[in-house]
Parts: C-alpha cells; sequence; structure tokens
C-alpha cells in the first residue's frame, strides 16, 4: 500500500514538473499588421515678434518689440483711431476731452485741460506706449520719455490720404494691419461715392462756417490748410476763407467782412456750445445775408471736422447734404 502511494506521487510531481510554465501576463501571436514609422517630434518654439520701428511726427525714431497691448492717448482723434481700427480693449487710459466712442468716457482720465497732463497718473497706467498728437508740445513728449515710457507722436494729417497713412501707422503699433486695410478700403469707398455725386455740379456756393464765437462780433473760421477748408471744398462749396481772400489758418474776421462775402450757407460747428440761428439773426447787418434769409444755418457737430480721424469722412458725407441736399434725396 505505501509503495503504491508513493508511485502514484511520484508520477504526480513528474507530470506537473515537466509542464510549461504559465505567466501571468497574457501573450499573443504576431500579427501580420504592417508596422507604422513615425516621424521624430519637435518642440513648437513660437515665432519672435519682429521689432516695429518707425519716424514720428517729430523725427525721432522709436522702437517697439512687439505691438502696443497698453496704450495711453493723449487726444480725442488718436482715441477714436484706437477704436476705430479694433484697438479699443489695449487702451488703458485717454485724454479727458476723448469721448467717442461713448465706451472710452469710462476709461481713467490723465488729463488734458488747459494742457495739463498727470505724469503720475500715466506711469500709474503702466502703457507700453503713450500715443501723443499735436496738441500735445514736444517737451510733454520730453517729459514723459524721461519717465521711462515709449511715446510715438503722430502727426496731423493735411489731407484724406494722410489720414489713411496714420490709421496704418496706428495699426502697426497695435498689431491690427488688417483691420486697418478693411477701415481704409470702406473709407476710400464712401468718399468715392460723395465724389460721385458731385462730378456734375457747377455751381459751388459760399459756405460760412462759424468755429468760435465767444467773441460775436468776430467769430472764428476755417482758414485754408485745415480740414474745414477742405472739406468744404471737396463737399462741393467755396469756404468763406477763400471767397474773401483769407490766408490764415483760423483767422477772425468781422461782422461787416462776412455781410460783405454774403454766404450762401452757414454751418454752426460751436452749436454745441450755444450757437444759433437766432443768435446770427440779432447780428448787427447780418438781416441782408442770404444764408439768414433763405434759413440755410445748419448746426454741426465740430468733432467731425477738427478731429483728424476716420470721422472726418462722416463730416464729409454730412456737409456735402447740406451744401447739395438735391444730389441726396
Amino acid at each position: 500500500m505505501l509503495r503504491k502511494i508513493f508511485v502514484l506521487t511520484l508520477f504526480i510531481v513528474l507530470l506537473f514538473g515537466c509542464a510549461p510554465a504559465v505567466s501571468s501576463t497574457p501573450t499573443f501571436a504576431p500579427t501580420s499588421a504592417p508596422s507604422v514609422t513615425l516621424a521624430p517630434t519637435t518642440a513648437t518654439v513660437p515665432p519672435t515678434p519682429t521689432a516695429i520701428t518707425l519716424t514720428d511726427g517729430l523725427g525721432r525714431t522709436m522702437t517697439l518689440s512687439h505691438p502696443a497691448q497698453r496704450i495711453v492717448s493723449m487726444a480725442p482723434s488718436n482715441t477714436e483711431i484706437l477704436f476705430a481700427i479694433g484697438a479699443g480693449a489695449q487702451v488703458v487710459g485717454r485724454d479727458e476731452f476723448s469721448d467717442y466712442p461713448a465706451q472710452v468716457k469710462s476709461l481713467p482720465s490723465v488729463g488734458g485741460s488747459m494742457g495739463n497732463y498727470s505724469n503720475e497718473a500715466i506711469v500709474a497706467l503702466k502703457p507700453d506706449l503713450v500715443l501723443a498728437a499735436e496738441i500735445n508740445t514736444p517737451d510733454q513728449v520730453k517729459s514723459i520719455e524721461a519717465l521711462g515710457l515709449t511715446v510715438y507722436y503722430l502727426k496731423n494729417p493735411a489731407t484724406l490720404e494722410d489720414m489713411y497713412k496714420n490709421l496704418q501707422i496706428v495699426a502697426q503699433l497695435s498689431g491690427h494691419e488688417s483691420d486697418a486695410e478693411n477701415l481704409i478700403t470702406s473709407l476710400k469707398a464712401r468718399v468715392a461715392a460723395v465724389d460721385a455725386k458731385l462730378a456734375g455740379v457747377t455751381h459751388k456756393p459760399i459756405v460760412f462756417y462759424e468755429v468760435d464765437a465767444t467773441d460775436p462780433g468776430k467769430p472764428y473760421t476755417y482758414g485754408p490748410g485745415t480740414f474745414g477748408d477742405a472739406l468744404i471744398a471737396e463737399a462741393g462749396g467755396i469756404n468763406f476763407s477763400t471767397a474773401a481772400g483769407i490766408k490764415d489758418q483760423y483767422p477772425q474776421v468781422g461782422l461787416e467782412q462776412i455781410v460783405k462775402t454774403n454766404p450762401a450757407i452757414i454751418i454752426l460747428g460751436d452749436s454745441n456750445y450755444g450757437g444759433t440761428a437766432d443768435a446770427l439773426k440779432a447780428r448787427a447787418g447780418w438781416g441782408t445775408i442770404d444764408a439768414i434769409k433763405n434759413g440755410m444755418i445748419f448746426p454741426f457737430d465740430d468733432n467731425l471736422v477738427s478731429r483728424p480721424g476716420p470721422r472726418l469722412v462722416d463730416g464729409l458725407e454730412l456737409l456735402a447734404k447740406l451744401i447739395h441736399p438735391e444730389l441726396f434725396q
């Protein structure tokens, strides 16, 4: 009996001891699918921004390492340009007279009344660009630069073509070149539409544009070399200063000279500051002026003429409609 148990035990040991080992990890037979060779991977390196180097209106060379992301505007025209080209979100501060578009009023003001700006307020906004204009003096530009800030001085344009170039400059500084090109294309199309309407005009009425009548006996008007003069001419009129032979850019003119020149149309650029048709009618001798007799006195938003930005085209369209309403019905 013991011998049978021993033999049986030996048989079991030999049987399982010679069996192949079982792995806890399953093995799979190779498949016939082709192998895939992967291309070596490389880390994506962002492109190095191209530095922006421009010469400003004061002849100074200015360089930005990349488009400005925090901009302080020192003039209403600059602010309007920035928002028009799509850079409004990058504006962190503005002068106190910037009021268009409406959302700029919520931005911090750096001053500007009577030409006085707060350098402390400008520094506190940590701008990587301060955009100045001709209402800012070279000394103001120097004082801001002395604080370690980058300042670009945007020269006033003399023509609409110059204004388009200013849009391109600000677009380069802020990284909105394509937006500016689209805007310029639209503006040029609108100007061309006005020009086409006026192409056959032969009668051009004399237009007196009142800028400021703080002294009602000697109001200011636009003379040659101003956008007021240029836009009146392009809108199919003759500017009063041209008809009167005035050479100053912003002349004060006596009431007698206005009566003598006899404008057919009067534009009240000071209507936002109290200029009214009734006030003109009360002026001595003005009852004989054709514009007064025929009721051709129109209030006007002077910002559309005095701010050298994209809304100059708005000003041109409105002036053309006032001077030649028969063509825009």
